[in-house]
């Protein structure tokens, strides 16, 4: 086939193929282009990754390091709240190695003083609800109910104290509660 049958119409072979040498050559280059940003963009994507496992690694590290210190001040903490109580511990033992029969009442009156300011220390508040006052399920819990001349439905008397610690109950007071005659 000649150059001449290759054209169309009236147009010269040799302008066809220059035409087709130059759409060759800026396809080569957008070629060249599309290469040079896809390098680009991997080299990117190779950085971002890199980085991405070094902030995870950092991050790893930084929760460890987190974990340890809560463990830490967890330890402390215990330590001296251990450290507050081995004294009133101790004056327990003391009072139970007196003579049998000896009054031993004010040496545990004085010792549960030291345990209370303990717990004062410490943030510990008791709960202890007065004859009268309204149930708080969240702070009350209701052991019995009993005939009573308090209001139905109210605090006849507190069988043991519960205690908080701002505003958490750590323990709920254990109280019997007026019942209606009626009922």
């Amino acid at each position: 086939m000649s150059r001449q049958s290759a054209s169309t119409g009236d147009e010269p072979a040799s302008t066809l193929v220059d035409r087709v040498g130059e759409h060759d050559e800026a396809l080569a280059r957008e070629v060249a282009e599309l290469e040079a940003a896809l390098e680009s963009s991997r080299e990117e994507t190779s950085e971002l990754t890199s980085k991405l496992a070094r902030v995870r690694a950092d991050f790893s590290n930084y929760k460890e390091r987190a974990k340890r210190k809560r463990e830490e001040i967890r330890e402390r903490a215990s330590e001296a709240l251990v450290e507050k109580v081995v004294p009133v511990r101790n004056d327990l033992l003391r009072a139970l190695d007196q003579e049998e029969g000896s009054d031993i009442r004010p040496g545990v009156e004085s010792t549960l003083e030291k345990f209370d300011q303990v717990l004062t220390e410490e943030g510990v508040d008791p709960i202890r609800p007065e004859p009268g006052d309204e149930v708080d399920p969240n702070r009350h819990q209701v052991m019995l109910r009993v005939e009573s001349e308090q209001p139905n439905g109210t605090i006849h008397e507190v069988y043991e104290p519960g205690y908080e610690m701002g505003d958490r109950v750590l323990t709920e007071a254990q109280v019997t509660v007026s019942a209606d005659d009626d009922a």
